[in-house]
């Protein structure tokens, strides 16, 4: 490892290993993906698929060897036993940072799907990773304020239906959809003017984890449920880079896909209710879990 060099210059030398990596994946990512708009049949459809999620599995690994080669801290991971990489999973996370997806890669890459997340409609413009979430079928989503929603009523609806579009892709080849359940990432400030009722977490939001299970309930193999823990406090991508994190502590529960947590959100208000009772018991949980990782030594 090469831990001993400064920050700064460790954290330049960083940027550019993840850099020259996405460069060179991108021309074979956005070439297969070409090929995969421009040629229709279903069977070229899946072999396309699976080539982008080898890609993209490989472009994880050298992020991977950069981390352990320029990256000095503990990771502890634990509760991984039991996931597989041929079945179909819902990850559910905390957020906290952007370091939150490359932890997440690291901890789950090879043991189950290559992770798909759901976007902001606003990221398809950061240079070449835009382009390369594009060619890998991740779902960009316009997020719309309910004040916006008010004055703009044609437009209700419309991230659900991204939501049910990329499940109806993702039925012909195992897929682990990650949903960050808070929705942005958590901040003190955040966290005061939600009022939320939990210690380290911000409010669930309910809908997109109902309206995968609603589409893919039924193919689901789990929930993976993961908490990631930073003792020292989370750290921008750019600490994270300069070796400014000293430890990540990462829980993984398996959780069984139930009859109970497959329903009409959008159309059945008595469902609705049950789930987000169902998934704040979750958060609860999750917040509970948090504090004993924070003490353990």
């Amino acid at each position: 490892m090469l831990s001993f060099l400064p920050g700064p210059v460790r954290g330049m030398l960083a940027f550019l290993l993840y850099f020259l990596n996405s460069i060179v994946i991108i021309v074979p990512l956005v070439t297969v993906a070409v090929t995969k708009f421009l040629i229709p049949f279903s069977f070229w459809q899946v072999i396309s698929r699976k080539i982008l999620d080898v890609l993209a599995t490989t472009w994880i690994d050298v992020n991977t060897f950069n981390m352990w080669l320029m990256q000095d801290f503990d990771l502890e991971i634990t509760g991984t036993e039991g996931l597989k990489k041929d079945m179909w999973y819902l990850v559910i996370s905390n957020h906290q940072s952007w370091v939150d997806i490359l932890i997440l890669q690291r901890a789950l890459n090879r043991k189950i799907p290559f992770l798909k997340f759901f976007l902001k409609k606003e990221l398809i413009w950061v240079p070449i990773m835009g382009l390369a979430w594009w060619a890998m079928d991740f779902p960009f989503m316009k997020r719309y304020s309910k004040e916006f929603l008010k004055k703009n009523p044609h437009l209700k609806g419309k991230d659900i239906e991204v939501t049910r579009k990329a499940c109806e892709k993702y039925k012909t080849l195992p897929v682990s959809i990650v949903n960050f359940v808070e929705g942005t990432r958590f901040t003190p400030g955040k966290h005061s003017r939600q009022n939320s009722p939990f210690t380290n977490l911000l409010k669930p939001k309910a809908g997109g984890v109902a309206f995968v299970l609603g589409s893919m309930g039924e193919l689901m193999t789990g929930i993976v449920n993961v908490t990631i823990v930073y003792p020292d406090g989370p750290k921008s991508f750019g600490e994270y880079l300069c070796g400014k994190v000293k430890a990540v502590k990462v829980h993984v529960e398996l959780m069984e896909v139930t009859h109970d947590t497959i329903g009409s959100y959008e159309n059945d208000p008595d469902f609705r209710a049950h789930f987000q009772t169902w998934i704040n018991g979750v958060w609860e949980e999750k917040d509970r879990r948090i504090d004993t990782m924070r003490n353990a030594a």
